[in-house]
């Protein structure tokens, strides 16, 4: 059974160590990171920027150890909706529903102890196995005018917004 704890440093490692291309390391960080590969170091130098109550970084572990890691911030000043980011699961464990256990256990957490109305998060189009879980774990599609996109790998890849609102 997953559980999520707050993040640690050290957990750096692990999570880095899923990202073993540039176009899954792109799908998760966007623009976020300069450059691949990123480092422990880079991911905590990242994180020390941000308080704990600016960004909440939460890992997922089981009796195994570390499977997954997100970060939920509010994109309010009411703090009333809350941004899922950051999403990942280890990569030799995808398909086995930790990514749908991961995503009910943030929102359970934005819900019940953070106390947000919504959560939000973008996924990028190109991102199907994750669109479908957020789907599962109750996201509707948001349709935005404009949709938000980025330069990454020498394309333009655009993204889909979605919600759960409480």
């Amino acid at each position: 059974m997953l559980k999520l704890r707050q993040y640690k440093s050290c957990d750096a490692q692990a999570i880095t160590s899923w990202l073993r291309n540039e176009y899954a390391f792109r799908q998760w960080s966007a623009d976020r990171y300069e450059k691949y590969p990123i480092t422990a170091e880079n991911m905590n130098s990242y994180y020390s920027q941000y308080s704990d109550e600016d960004l909440y970084k939460l890992t997922a572990v089981d009796e195994n150890g570390i499977i997954g890691h997100l970060t939920i911030r509010f994109v309010d000043e009411k703090r009333k909706i809350a941004r899922l980011g950051f999403v990942i699961v280890d990569d030799t464990k995808r398909g086995q529903g930790y990514g749908k256990q991961l995503v009910l256990s943030a929102l359970k957490y934005a819900f019940d102890e953070l106390k947000a109305d919504k959560v939000t998060l973008g996924v990028f189009e190109n991102n199907t196995p994750a669109i479908q879980c957020y789907l599962s774990c109750g996201f509707k599609i948001v349709e935005k005018e404009i949709p938000e996109s980025y330069q990454c790998m020498g394309e333009t890849w655009n993204c889909i917004e979605m919600e759960v609102v409480l």
